[in-house]
């Protein structure tokens, strides 16, 4: 023990200090059982001296070793009883005399003995003790000196394993992130180990490339330290990764060479996990005897351990192998079993798993056997068992801190969604299918704060748990453009945009509480696996008839495999209906659209691909696109509905919210009519609707409302610092003043009243330097009616998942404060901004919606400004403008050629400008009373021509990307 006067005895003396480091050796050499005899040894010696502070202190030091080297094995019986008597002598010398640092030396050896108890209370199942046991080294943590870190990270990793056995992914990724930038790199074994959690976290989540980088890092670091164990550990890790992505021979490969490497450790935790999935293999190939041999020895090993939890996981499986094998009554019992572990230890995700495991034999056994005048009850109890833990696992995302990582979830979760709608459509009960699409579509919830904790979901293709190696992880031991834009904006990595739950929708018209969409399956999930699904605030499903004053039709679609359609007519007219296109005729569909359209990314070329080969390119081609998206997407009995009602009250208004799967097809084209050239566009007019919960919970904007007199905001062609005129970012527009329409449009703006920026002559609207996110933001809080901005958009890769990447390209130098990454001399304004604004970067910071409150009308003529549909959170730029206080917006599905392209891949004169004319036709619309009616005869012109002369400059190319967006 230190003395009085602080002074502090770096080493015990021989042989206490060679046999320490020869036990250390021998961790790092993965000989656990050489390391094990060695303390043993030092204690035996220890105890055979005389009884003293001192003695104790190296007596608990010796057991603190050894519990944490028989945690490593998986030895938890033993790890318990060594950690039990470090912590009765460390109790036991409390109150002995000890100088300051004799004090650290004490507590740091207790925080060790506390965060032990934690990981053995974790790994036995012993949840909410474990969360107790940190809770206490939380307590002692301030008393001590850490100022390298390392025993607040070694407490931080142990809360991460503990997160992540609880299958709160969002949470637990957070704090490894955290942690993992704070901890400091003489932190040799926790870093690595941070790592491997993250890596874990990503595998289970669906995010394979990522998994693999934090694993091969891991690796790296425990190959500079010499610790082959746990290089050999990594194998498994691999191996559940590969699982989870469909690799099954190489995860079965991984498995078997980790197997062997445990057992001859004699780290039977980590055998029994490597057996479990093993045996899943096992019965993926149809290996019955091997599969049910391997549960047998995993859970047999677990029970022995104590591992609750991990046997709970090993019955599942057995259970799932049991009704394979046609056991109903043994599939039960161990579901049974395996559903009260997770319940008695509060690990709700593997409650939803299982009864997500069993709808699905309940859905399997309605397709091998014929229920009669049962099947419907038999349909209503896998509906009871898979929907509230379907709605529980999709609203598991809400703790990520990022959309990335929330559509990667949102992969895995829909498998269970699928399921529901199966059920759904297998009772053809159009009511259920209806509040299933006003649910799912009533979209995420801004979330400006933090968010509720999630519950995770295993890799729905199986009923494997998603424990994996986490289960028993190894303890930590010691201590002249052709487009508008196409150019990929990067997010600040740093800050991710928040969600919530969305809003309950009110199935009722009417205002008061009326029913809410799936209310009961709701009040289920939230009971069963206490976890928020909706957000206490409600939403009408729809307007009332106050609100209109035409037959309009409220059009929404979901995903779920099949493409699900509702629609509800309002205005005079009644009725409602739902329909379903089968997912692979949908897809094949979307895939010829996408293939006609210029993609983001491939510039020059892919507008070239657009123009030469593209089925936008001639009429012939374009009206079979159109057929065919009609045929997969559109119901007949609507369209007859449409008919029927234009006779008798006149061109009714179709509102369509697309899901992320059809959100870039040009409805308005769809050919409704086999017989003749009818498009839906010649029916109705057309407006696109975004989820209900980007309505503002309270007004952003610090300003008052809008008037009439108030200024037209024009953001025409603005110069990007540093990228000439014919860069990538460069004019879209040509040289100020050489569009004589342009210049018209803009004296017909002066004439009419005030416009910003203040110039003397039209021409000095265009490619302006002065035109940055501060100047936008002076002149939208000052009040604006309308805002129309003409430049390049940088749409965000829609597998990123991250729409609020998208982002406006103004006059931005790289300093200006932004959320977006700089590019070269010039940092992009992005939605994230618009959203966010200056909250993520200082404590006094202030939202998005109150910097740049949105006029209005908005208009972002750019390339597609308006893809944020297509993602599974609508959070892009169109989206943050209505969320900002915008009633309506234009944008663009898709990337848009300038007349430059047509006059160099359509050998147009130059004088043929047909970006100029759709520009105008934008600009007429937002001056109109009725902008989508506007727009719409606009396109319906453009038709006319396309239909009758089949002049390039007519096609759909340009003219049907354009959609006005309202929520």
């Amino acid at each position: 023990m230190p003395n009085e006067n602080g002074g502090v005895a770096q080493l015990y003396g021989e042989p206490f200090d060679s046999g320490l480091a020869q036990a250390e050796e021998y961790q790092l050499g993965a000989d656990l059982t050489a390391a094990v005899a060695v303390y043993e040894e030092l204690l035996a010696l220890a105890e055979s001296f005389e009884d003293s502070p001192d003695v104790r202190f190296l007596r608990a030091h010796l057991l603190a070793n050894i519990a944490s080297v028989r945690l490593v094995a998986t030895d938890l019986a033993g790890a318990e009883d060594a950690n039990t008597r470090s912590r009765a002598l460390l109790d036991g010398i409390a109150s002995e005399p000890m100088g300051p640092q004799g004090r650290q030396l004490w507590l740091e050896m207790l925080l060790r003995t506390l965060i032990a108890d934690a990981d053995l209370l974790r790994r036995t199942g012993r949840l909410d003790e474990a969360l107790a046991r940190l809770d206490e080294a939380a307590l002692r943590l301030p008393e001590f000196h850490d100022p390298d870190g390392l025993r607040t990270s070694e407490l931080g990793l142990t809360r991460v394993h503990l997160l992540m056995e609880r299958g709160e992914w969002g949470a637990a990724e957070e704090q490894a992130s955290a942690l993992l930038a704070t901890t400091p790199e003489t932190a040799v074994e926790t870093v690595p180990r941070l790592l491997v959690a993250l890596g874990l976290i990503c595998s289970s989540t669906g995010r394979f490339e990522a998994a693999e980088d934090f694993f091969a890092r891991a690796e790296d670091r425990f190959r500079e330290s010499g610790d082959t164990g746990e290089q050999r550990t990594l194998l498994a890790h691999r191996a559940y990764a590969a699982l989870h992505r469909g690799e099954l021979d190489l995860a079965e490969r991984l498995f078997a060479e980790a197997s062997a490497f445990f057992e001859g450790q004699r780290r039977f935790g980590d055998l029994a996990v490597c057996e479990q999935a093993r045996a899943f293999l096992a019965g993926r190939r149809g290996d019955t005897i091997g599969a049910e041999e391997l549960l047998a020895a995993s859970l047999a090993r677990f029970e022995r351990l104590g591992a609750s939890i991990g046997a709970a996981d090993t019955m599942l499986l057995g259970a799932q192998h049991a009704y394979e094998r046609g056991d109903i009554d043994e599939m039960k019992r161990l579901a049974q079993a395996a559903r009260d572990v997770y319940q008695e230890r509060e690990v709700y995700e593997r409650c939803a798993q299982v009864d997500l495991m069993l709808a699905r034999t309940l859905e399997d056994n309605l397709n091998r056997t014929d229920h009669g005048d049962r099947e419907r009850e038999s349909i209503a109890n896998a509906l009871s068992l898979a929907l509230p833990a379907a709605l529980a696992l999709e609203a598991a995302r809400y703790d990520f801190a990022t959309a990335h990582a929330r559509s990667q979830w949102l992969e895995l979760a829909d498998e269970a969604m699928r399921l529901v709608f199966r059920l759904a459509i297998r009772r053809q009960d159009q009511g259920l299918l209806f509040e299933l699409a006003e649910h799912r579509c009533a979209g995420a919830s801004l979330a400006l704060n933090r968010t509720p904790p999630s519950v995770p979901v295993e890799d729905p293709a199986s009923v494997f748990p998603n424990a994996a190696m986490k289960v028993m992880d190894a303890y930590d031991r010691a201590e002249g453009t052709m487009a508008l834009g196409g150019v990929a904006a990067e997010a600040a990595a740093s800050v991710g945009l928040r969600v919530a739950p969305p809003p309950k929708v009110r199935m009722s018209a009417q205002s008061g509480p009326g029913r809410v969409a799936l209310q009961e399956y709701i009040a289920a999930a939230e009971f069963r696996y206490h976890r928020r699904i909706a957000h206490e605030d409600a939403v009408p499903f729809w307007i009332t008839d106050d609100l209109t004053n035409r037959p309009v039709v409220q059009v929404r679609l979901a995903d779920a495999g099949d493409l699900l359609m509702t629609w509800t007519w309002a205005g005079g007219a009644r009725g409602f209906g739902t329909g379903h296109g089968p997912g692979a005729e949908v897809d094949a569909a979307v895939q010829v659209l996408a293939d006609a359209l210029p993609a983001a990314g491939d510039g020059a070329e892919g507008m070239r691909r657009a123009f030469d080969s593209g089925a936008l390119a001639s009429y012939d081609s374009e009206r079979r696109l159109a057929r065919v998206l009609a045929e997969a997407l559109w119901p007949e009995q609507l369209t007859a509905q449409l008919r029927q009602v234009a006779e008798r009250a006149g061109r009714p208004l179709i509102r369509i919210q697309p899901s992320p799967r059809v959100a870039q097809v040009p409805w308005e084209l769809l050919s409704v009519d086999d017989g003749t050239d009818v498009r839906l566009i010649d029916l109705a007019d057309v407006v696109t609707t975004a989820p209900a919960s980007l309505r503002p919970r309270e007004p952003a904007p610090a300003t008052t409302p809008s008037s009439d007199t108030d200024p037209v905001v024009l953001v025409l062609d603005p110069r990007v610092p540093g990228f000439r005129a014919d860069s990538p970012l460069g004019s879209v527009l040509g040289p100020p003043g050489s569009d004589p329409e342009l210049v018209s449009l803009v004296r017909r703006r002066l004439d009419a009243g005030a416009v910003v920026p203040s110039v003397a002559t039209p021409a000095e609207a265009f490619r302006r330097t002065d035109l940055d996110r501060d100047w936008l933001s002076g002149v939208l809080r000052k009040g604006a009616r309308r805002l129309m901005y003409v430049g390049h958009v940088s749409g965000a890769p829609v597998e990123g998942g991250q729409s609020e990447d998208g982002t406006l390209h103004l006059c931005c130098a790289a300093g200006a404060t932004g959320l977006a990454e700089p590019l070269r001399t010039h940092r992009p304004l992005s939605a994230k901004d618009l959203l966010l604004g200056s909250l993520p970067l200082r404590a006094d910071g202030e939202p998005g919606g109150r910097i740049w409150p949105a006029p209005p009308r908005v208009a972002l003529i750019g390339c597609e400004s308006g893809g944020d549909l297509r993602f599974a959170e609508s959070f892009g730029l169109a989206t943050a403008m209505l969320y900002n206080g915008a009633e309506l917006v234009t944008a663009t599905r898709w990337v848009l050629p300038t007349s430059f392209a047509f006059h160099q891949l359509a050998r147009l004169p130059d004088s043929v400008r047909p970006l100029s004319e759709a520009i105008i036709a934008v600009d007429a619309a937002h001056e109109d009373d009725d902008p989508v009616h506007s727009l719409g005869a606009w396109q319906r012109e453009q038709l006319d021509r396309w239909r009758a002369d089949g002049g390039v400059e007519h096609s759909p190319l340009l003219w049907a990307a354009m959609t006005c967006i309202v929520v």
